[in-house]
């Protein structure tokens, strides 16, 4: 898979963009706030149909205009493909000229795993971002899993304005059993997707983790979630009604689900040098590259915003190399020179490319 096009109309600071990308390696550097990561953003877009930036999507919009324009242009090994996006007063999606009538047809057609400076928040920030690198990873490949998702958290939003007219307004507990039998529902679908792909990661990265730190170091991951079963969920809600009431939320559910990461019994948020953290974002994500790959049959591409910046040149040729058949499109400050890799240079100086 890889895309050939992009083209780009009034999206950020680029009025007129139309730029051919190489299959393999794509550099793409300049100076900084020049809309390196602008490029990146599109192509995520393009593949979830969200930013990966903001959730305000007027904000994409080149300032002075009323809407933009993203086409991708792209290839898998049996068929091509284009997706266009526009975004003004609403936001229409259309595949190989077809406009989509639901979100979850887009997702699949393009895969993409996207690595930033800020994923190094999935380990030091809250279990909220490690929720979405799942919900990420998760709702390219089974759609249904974000139909389980959403569905989800629209009867967790009705549950808790219930139990603040139970609190505020007298109203009877009993209604709350609705609601419950809904949540466990979805939650023990959603568990059962996140332990399989949690399992499959944990497949893949122990032998990544290994090579990447010559053995010396042993990688562990721990689920936690409180919605395994269905029957245990409900009793759980049950237990906890009368501190949720007087909370006005739910304090238990797949809302709340946690994954944990130990490099040699230790856990690396906690004890991790930021090498480690680091060490261990990059393991996790050419995990997900490799599970994607096991799912479709072929590599998803591989977005890397800023991220040659922090290794040596010895050990940007070592991942390189251990990514082969795989677009990479990557940002940074400086030119890089590769030998004996085939690929492309792009230079960004304020929303102009030059090749």
């Amino acid at each position: 898979m890889y895309i050939e096009k992009i083209k780009l109309n009034n999206f950020r600071n680029y009025e007129n963009l139309e730029i051919d990308l190489n299959k393999n390696i794509n550099i793409i550097y300049g100076d900084n706030a020049q809309g390196k990561t602008n490029i990146l953003e599109a192509i995520f877009l393009s593949s979830l149909g969200k930013s990966f930036r903001t959730k305000k999507e007027k904000e994409m919009i080149k300032f002075n205009n009323d809407k933009l324009l993203v086409e991708i242009f792209y290839q898998k090994k049996d068929r091509d493909g284009k997706i266009k996006i526009e975004i003004g007063n609403k936001k229409q999606i259309s595949i190989n000229g077809i406009k989509i009538k639901k979100l979850s047809e887009l997702l699949g057609n393009i895969n993409i795993v996207i690595f930033t400076p800020d994923d190094i928040n999935i380990l030091k920030d809250g279990p909220e971002k490690r929720r979405r690198f799942l919900d990420m990873m998760i709702g390219q490949l089974r759609p249904n899993y974000v139909y389980n998702l959403n569905m989800y958290l629209k009867t967790i939003e009705q549950r808790n304005n219930y139990l603040r007219q139970i609190k505020e307004e007298n109203k009877p507990e009993e209604m709350l059993e609705i609601w419950d039998e809904k949540l466990a529902e979805y939650g023990e679908k959603i568990y059962i997707y996140r332990k399989e792909f949690i399992e499959k990661i944990i497949k893949k990265i122990n032998e990544i983790h290994s090579k990447i730190t010559d053995e010396k170091e042993i990688i562990k991951i721990e689920y936690l979630s409180n919605c395994s079963k269905k029957d245990e969920y409900l009793k759980l809600l049950k237990e906890r009604r009368k501190l949720d009431i007087i909370k006005g939320f739910t304090t238990k559910g797949i809302h709340r689900d946690n994954f944990v990461i130990y490099i040699n019994d230790k856990e690396v948020s906690v004890y991790g040098s930021q090498g480690q953290n680091r060490t261990v974002i990059l393991s996790l994500k050419l995990a997900e590259l490799n599970v994607i790959y096991d799912e479709i049959g072929e590599y998803p591409i591989f977005l890397l915003d800023d991220f040659m910046s922090e290794l040596d040149e010895k050990r940007r040729k070592n991942f390189l190399n251990n990514i082969e058949n795989t677009q990479v499109i990557l940002t940074g400050t400086e030119k890089i020179d590769f030998a004996n890799l085939e690929y492309k240079l792009f230079n960004v100086k304020n929303g102009n490319i030059t090749e």
